[in-house]
């Protein structure tokens, strides 16, 4: 199945050269993006990804170059061209093309790209058996609340997962569990929920709000308070969720092993799914 790929003004062939060399997203990594999973189809949680996107942007004071009925039109053009059932759609706005100057332009002229392709699933066998996470020291930004493209130390703290044969590294800040390179992380304690509360050094995940309303649903105490990695190994159960992994069993931390009897966990991951049956709607 194609890709499909749009920027500034026109849908283009994904391996067409488009992005100039003086776009501020790729001299500066000036520009946020969101990464949206669909299902059958349709869009998951497809507001509350455009909601952060339009944070982000006034996060950095730079205008969006759409409304947001045009960025459904257009969105909806490309799932029609593409005819790819379970597909991410990737959606990125620079503040544009202009002379190398860390001021902003003037006038700020931003440009959207965007690329929609099959999408990236979690194996049978790894959501039974648990993702292994890595420990990393946090050396990010104080602002990930912004989705920035600024991704240098996540990109590098997933190759060092990888490279410990981990699917996923999570940020460790003087002994405070965070979240990951790409996820956010949650403990089951004593049959209660605990996750790094929504700050500005976080990322506020689409899919962390979901599973944290639905634990509320089944009667989950819910505590969004910073908890450190001692708590950690005494966790009765750990999960991480995204867009891409879901709802995730993990399976070790570092030097913590978890049973593989999880029920909250697996109550979630059945609750999630009930949840996208229920909520994947057409734009």
């Amino acid at each position: 199945m194609p890709h499909i790929a749009y920027y500034k003004d026109s849908f283009i062939d994904v391996n067409d050269r488009a992005i100039p060399i003086q776009d501020r997203a790729h001299q500066f990594g000036d520009g946020i993006y969101e990464v949206i999973r669909v299902y059958e189809g349709n869009p998951f949680e497809y507001h509350a990804h455009l909601d952060r996107l339009e944070r982000s942007a006034e996060a950095i004071r730079m205008p969006l170059p759409f409304q947001r009925e045009e960025l459904t039109a257009l969105i909806n053009e490309g799932l029609k061209r593409a005819a790819i059932p379970e597909a991410e759609i990737y959606l990125q706005v620079s503040r544009g093309n202009s002379p190398r100057n860390h001021a902003f332009p003037k006038p700020q002229e931003s440009i959207l790209a965007m690329v929609i392709k099959e999408a990236r699933t979690v194996s049978a066998d790894l959501k039974k058996q648990g993702a292994a996470l890595l420990p990393v020291e946090e050396d990010r930004w104080k602002n990930c609340y912004i989705k920035s493209l600024n991704l240098l130390s996540n990109v590098m703290a997933k190759q060092k997962a990888q490279e410990s044969e981990c699917h996923e590294s999570i940020y460790v800040d003087e002994g405070i569990v965070k979240e990951g390179s790409s996820s956010n992380i949650f403990a089951v304690i004593n049959g209660a929920l605990y996750t790094y509360p929504p700050e500005r050094d976080i990322l506020h995940g689409i899919t962390r709000d979901v599973v944290i309303r639905l634990a509320k649903e089944l009667g989950v105490t819910v505590h969004e308070t910073k908890v450190d990695v001692n708590e950690y190994s005494q966790a009765d159960e750990v999960f991480i969720t995204s867009t891409t992994m879901e709802v995730l069993p993990v399976r070790a931390f570092g030097e913590t092993h978890y049973p593989d009897i999880r029920p909250v966990t697996d109550s979630l991951v059945s609750a999630f799914e009930r949840y996208k049956k229920q909520m994947t709607g057409k734009l």
